[in-house]
């Protein structure tokens, strides 16, 4: 039989592995459903030990499906679309030479990003381009 200490042991661990890893939010509700676990059996209100396993499981699967996608939604990182939206018609400066389709570098807003030439002429270092499209973490730019 797990005595009361080993749940709460056990919900710690869960806590910690779930900051530990990245996003998902899954641990932490096996975590605080062990703590729960070892606080009632502190108090003896589990009874023998399938009960405790059944209360941890029962608690795990009903914190799990109903918390979960709330709290996604709470962390969920704000929608970037709009910024990065915000890119086209910005002017950026050329760091490499990007020939006619080519990938090469380009600055802007004080960071460095992988652009496409998708102009009719090369582009040369220092050279302002205009942004015209983004595709992922691509700028595709043309002179101008």
């Amino acid at each position: 039989m797990m005595p009361w200490w080993g749940w709460l042991l056990l919900g710690l661990f869960f806590l910690l592995a779930e900051m530990m890893t990245p996003g998902g939010f899954y641990l932490i509700f096996f975590g605080a459903s062990a703590l729960i676990v070892g606080s009632l059996a502190a108090f003896k209100f589990t009874g023998p030990e399938w009960m405790e396993w059944l209360l941890f499981s029962l608690f795990s699967i009903v914190t799990l499906l109903f918390f979960r996608q709330p709290l996604l939604k709470r962390f969920q990182a704000a929608d970037t679309g709009r910024e990065i939206d915000s890119l086209v018609g910005e002017v950026a400066v050329v760091l490499d030479p990007i020939a006619v389709d080519a990938i090469g570098k380009v600055e802007l807003r004080g960071a460095a990003w992988s652009a496409r030439n998708v102009g009719e002429s090369p582009v040369t270092k220092g050279q302002r381009c205009r942004v015209i499209q983004v595709e992922g973490l691509t700028l595709w730019v043309r002179s101008g």
